[in-house]
C-alpha cells in the first residue's frame, strides 16, 4: 500500500514544538480530511495544542506502508509517527 506522508508541526500550550507525521493512504489528498485526522490524533493527546492549519501540516512524500501502518489505516483511516515532543 502506497501512503501520502503529511509533514506536521504543531505548538502545544507549554510553547513546545511537536512534529509528527500522519500517513494516509496515496488516493486520499483531501487536505480537510487529513486535518481532521491531524485533529483526532491531538484530541487524545493529555495536553492542549493550537488548531491545525494548511501551514503547519503539508504534504511531503509517498512512501510504501509497513505491516504497523497498513492495519492502523485500516482501523481508523490513518496513522501517525511521532516525531518531537509528542507526549
Amino acid at each position: 500500500m502506497k501512503v501520502s506522508v503529511w509533514d506536521t508541526y504543531v505548538r502545544r500550550k507549554d510553547s513546545k514544538l511537536m512534529h509528527f507525521d500522519i500517513l494516509v493512504p496515496n488516493a486520499i489528498n483531501d487536505e480537510k480530511t487529513i486535518l481532521e485526522y491531524g485533529e483526532t490524533y491531538l484530541k487524545g493527546k493529555p495536553f492542549e495544542t493550537e488548531r491545525l492549519n494548511t501551514k503547519i501540516c503539508n504534504f511531503c512524500h509517498i512512501e510504501e506502508a509497513t505491516d504497523v501502518v497498513k492495519r492502523q489505516i485500516e482501523n481508523t483511516g490513518f496513522s501517525i509517527i511521532e516525531m518531537e515532543n509528542c507526549n
